[in-house]
């Protein structure tokens, strides 16, 4: 038995050395130098922006913290923005459609709101163009917290819990519509993943990841392609691609009717956590990183809207494992949120 098991690990790392020896065959000194120019462009910002008409308080962040944790915003009284952006899952639900007020069943994934503020349009199909006008997007909307502004402005100012924090972030007993906007805004602007293993090699920490996870890293910027979405540090483009997914939503097609590249079309999700956000697209409909490789590989549906970045890649299966390793260092350690006592 001892010696199954030795012989069985001697095979393991004679292929993982391999394997890499293999791939490494192929980089020449050029490509490495590439490969130091590359990182480059994935150091993570100094600051969050906030814009100048919401600059960012501490006494409108903490405002705005209870008030996405507020039910009593609902109309049912039960749903909050938490409801769906749970801190505990990373701001996601972790299911794979999302559940609105009342318990409905809605058509689309919860996408995580972190790293929110350096977008410029927002939801799956880019309908708000700003952080305020997701904000009263979601709550007018029937299947999410499902109330009307004036409403949710008259049922928040009856709580007189809320009028200390009123009057820290805005020197007002009373809430308005545009008080709710910049606040929550404000709040989420704030939410930004931690550091993860890949930004610490990022910073020259070489140990920081796998020689695996670094070949994956060039592949997801050469062969692969993902990088011509998935760029910058947050590993988006905060762009609408179609990407073959056998659905009949057609995204931002529906405001953009008459370009046919954004039929079937949808925001490009961060990668950043993306190991913890399963199950994945705008449809929940792939249940595993796994699964989504493959389906950038030669897995997708060929239509006259389909991304110009969308190809068969002919990566082996050697390749799509140096890429998992890659996307696996892009989870950071879970910061402990603290859940708001909200004020009566």
């Amino acid at each position: 038995m001892k010696k199954n098991t030795v012989l069985i690990l001697i095979l393991i790392l004679n292929f993982t050395i391999l394997g890499n020896v293999a791939y490494s065959i192929s980089i020449d000194k050029n490509e490495s130098n590439q490969i130091n120019q590359l990182k480059k462009k994935y150091l993570r910002p100094e600051n969050i922006p906030h814009p100048e008409d919401n600059p960012y308080s501490k006494e409108k962040f903490e405002l705005g913290k209870r008030l996405f944790f507020e039910t009593r915003i609902s109309r049912s009284n039960i749903t909050s923005c938490a409801s769906c952006h749970n801190p505990s899952l990373l701001w996601a639900d972790g299911l794979p459609v999302a559940v609105g007020d009342f318990h409905v069943l809605l058509t689309r994934k919860t996408q995580s709101i972190e790293n929110l503020a350096w977008d410029e349009l927002f939801f799956w199909d880019g309908r708000a163009e700003s952080l305020e006008d997701q904000v009263i997007t979601s709550i007018t909307s029937t299947q999410e917290i499902n109330i009307d502004m004036s409403t949710a402005v008259e049922k928040l100012n009856l709580i007189k819990g809320y009028k200390p924090f009123l009057r820290a972030a805005y020197h007002v007993d009373n809430f308005s519509e545009e008080i709710i906007r910049q606040t929550l805004a404000t709040f989420m602007r704030e939410l930004v993943s931690d550091i993860a293993p890949f930004d610490r090699w990022i910073e020259g920490e070489e140990n920081a990841i796998s020689e695996s996870a670094k070949l994956g890293f060039l592949l997801f910027n050469k062969k692969a392609n993902c990088a011509s979405c998935h760029s910058s540090w947050r590993f988006s483009d905060g762009s609408f691609h179609d990407i073959g997914l056998n659905t009949t939503d057609i995204g931002r097609g529906a405001f953009l009717k008459n370009l046919i590249l954004m039929q079937h079309a949808f925001k490009t999700s961060t990668l950043r956590n993306i190991a913890l956000h399963a199950p994945y697209m705008h449809n929940g409909s792939l249940k595993s990183l796994e699964e989504v490789i493959k389906h950038y590989n030669d897995g997708f549906i060929h239509r006259e809207s389909l991304s110009n970045e969308i190809n068969k890649l002919n990566l082996t299966n050697e390749e799509q494992n140096y890429i998992l390793n890659f996307l696996l260092t892009l989870t950071s350690e879970k910061k402990e949120v603290n859940v708001p006592v909200l004020p009566q």
